[in-house]
């Protein structure tokens, strides 16, 4: 609805970029809820609390593990990668640049999201919807609030800038809840610890993938082909140097899914 007080497009902009950022959302964040989820609900009928907290403060760090790096490389290559998404026929250089800056605001909700999904599958797990129901209505108010205030001077990047902060609020409404219901603990120091590892790793990958992808496109051009190997090949670079990164600051969960990977290939 404010997309259109924006402009015509912008509504179909902010729908495109909305699908690329679902894509990691989906296949990361949604995984460690949905496996998670029946493990929370078991420690919560035993009422298990301190086991509750570590699997929760786990399932947290996990999804920061996979979605900080996403929005790393949504954050420094929103045009290749809408470019090689969806620039053919009707879909102009024009349309690449509103889309790209829809997505570029958009990833820095996407760990918001992914955490603001496994904090609701924990209260779900306790018997307890009414309380993130609660929360996300006070979340589609702060929505509401910046994207008044925003759309004008910024347009489309307002809007997803009050997306950003609404998820951003929903997060820390939904882990002082759970602190509390926790015995005000909910491994915050540890998951801080953490993420700040994940973050200098991330901007590793960030500054690998720019030079990588700099290259190769400077180097083959924008056919095809040439941009599925560009940000490919920029994808993987800084893949590769963001998994030896985490694994070289001893990050644990980076280290649970290395060995989750090598026993699943073991076993194929």
């Amino acid at each position: 609805v404010f997309g259109t007080l924006v402009s015509d497009e912008a509504p179909r902009a902010i729908d495109n970029a909305f699908r690329v950022y679902m894509l990691p959302q989906g296949l990361f964040s949604v995984a460690v809820a949905t496996v998670l989820f029946p493990t929370l609900s078991r420690m919560a009928a035993s009422r298990d609390v301190g086991a509750m907290r570590r699997t929760v403060g786990n399932g947290m760090r996990q999804i920061n593990l996979l979605l900080i790096p996403a929005a790393a490389f949504m954050i420094v290559l929103p045009n290749p990668i809408v470019r090689l998404l969806f620039q053919r026929g009707q879909f102009t250089a024009h349309s690449t640049h509103i889309v790209a800056v829809a997505l570029f605001w958009f990833a820095f909700s996407l760990p918001f999201g992914g955490l603001n999904l496994l904090l609701t599958r924990t209260f779900f797990a306790v018997q307890k919807p009414w309380i993130p129901t609660r929360l996300a209505a006070m979340n589609i108010v702060v929505d509401i609030i910046v994207s008044i205030g925003l759309y004008k001077p910024f347009g489309i990047a307002g809007l997803i800038i009050g997306t950003v902060a609404a998820n951003a609020v929903m997060t820390a409404l939904q882990m002082h809840r759970l602190r509390i219901g926790f015995n005000g603990r909910l491994e915050g120091s540890q998951t801080i610890m953490i993420t700040a590892r994940i973050l200098v790793a991330s901007g590793l990958l960030a500054g690998v993938s720019w030079l990588a992808w700099r290259l190769l496109d400077g180097l083959l051009g924008v056919s095809l082909p040439a941009q599925i190997v560009s940000v490919g090949g920029a994808a993987l670079a800084g893949l590769f140097v963001y998994v030896r990164a985490v694994l070289a600051m001893h990050v644990p969960e980076a280290h649970q899914v290395h060995r989750l990977i090598v026993n699943q290939l073991g076993r194929t």
